[in-house]
């Protein structure tokens, strides 16, 4: 039995990545959780054929029991109730013992934004006189002004950028491919970068390399080098040292949401597939709001 769940499992991973485009970031992700939970079935003593809705809620009473987040038992849940799903579309099960069960209400929590001075400090404390600083310079730009996911960015190529048409094409989730307009500072300093700073870069590359962003030893930087960078920069820029490069992906949406920019062109930008992911930031954009209401409010 173990032999054949492990086989369901690789197969279903498989699936995820051949025919829904997920990341290996999120492959891996459900892989650590199906792992997780099928070792608490075998320490239960129990069968793949044997679970029922009652079963799967001890495993999550389990994990509230161990403090998990909200988050993270959601997440295993998703993980185990997609695998089961799976299950009945290919025949292996004829009912899904999961489909009844529904994981703990999530706390609602706004996103992390920086404020209009920290942006500012986190775009002026880089050393722009060298090639790894120009570089820095140049990625936090990019981050600022498209509100790109940091995966996105690492996926970039130097024809990613139109400098013609003044925009980035990035490659999302599910491997849809968008176009993000950029700003004239943004796309000024990256092509100082060009021009500069990664040919410096590319030549201490072992072989050419069309990667937009490189490291000092002249290949792509993965997300963990920019996630990397990111922290040095924020260390350097005195900012708190929880902030991550998605906080200025949250930067961008409030930030062009204030500036009047309307709700579906920032889903766009974002690559949001539900103008409700996007909406969120209405919460955040007090002042665009009060605009909006004076504009429109006909005692105003």
């Amino acid at each position: 039995m173990i032999k054949d769940r492990q086989h369901l499992i690789d197969s279903f991973l498989t699936v995820l990545c051949v025919e829904r485009n997920l990341s290996s970031h999120t492959i891996r992700a459900y892989g650590c959780d199906l792992d997780n939970f099928f070792s608490w079935m075998d320490r239960e003593r129990l069968e793949l054929t044997s679970l029922n809705h009652k079963v799967v809620r001890r495993y999550l009473a389990e994990m509230d029991r161990a403090r998990y987040s909200r988050t993270t038992i959601q997440r295993h849940l998703s993980a185990v109730k997609a695998f089961f799903s799976w299950l009945v579309e290919t025949d292996y099960l004829d009912d899904d013992p999961l489909s009844v069960v529904s994981g703990p209400k999530q706390p609602k929590r706004l996103p992390t934004t920086l404020a209009a001075q920290d942006v500012s400090r986190l775009l002026e404390v880089s050393d722009v006189t060298t090639s790894v600083g120009l570089r820095n310079q140049a990625i936090i730009e990019l981050f600022y002004a498209s509100g790109a996911r940091i995966s996105e960015v690492a996926g970039l190529t130097v024809a990613s950028i139109d400098f013609a048409q003044m925009q980035v094409t990035v490659l999302g989730k599910g491997s849809k491919q968008r176009i993000i307009p950029l700003h004239r500072l943004a796309l000024r300093t990256l092509h100082e970068y060009l021009t500069t700073a990664r040919l410096d870069l590319l030549a201490r590359a072992e072989k050419p390399i069309d990667a937009l962003f490189l490291t000092r030893r002249g290949k792509a930087m993965s997300t963990d080098a920019i996630r990397k960078m990111f922290k040095q920069v924020i260390r350097q820029a005195g900012l708190d040292d929880s902030l991550s490069p998605h906080d200025l992906r949250h930067s961008f949406a409030t930030d062009v949401l204030d500036n009047g920019a309307d709700l579906r062109s920032v889903q766009e930008m974002l690559g949001h597939a539900s103008l409700s992911t996007t909406q969120v930031y209405t919460h955040l954009s007090v002042s665009h709001l009060k605009e909006a209401h004076t504009r429109a409010h006909p005692r105003s």
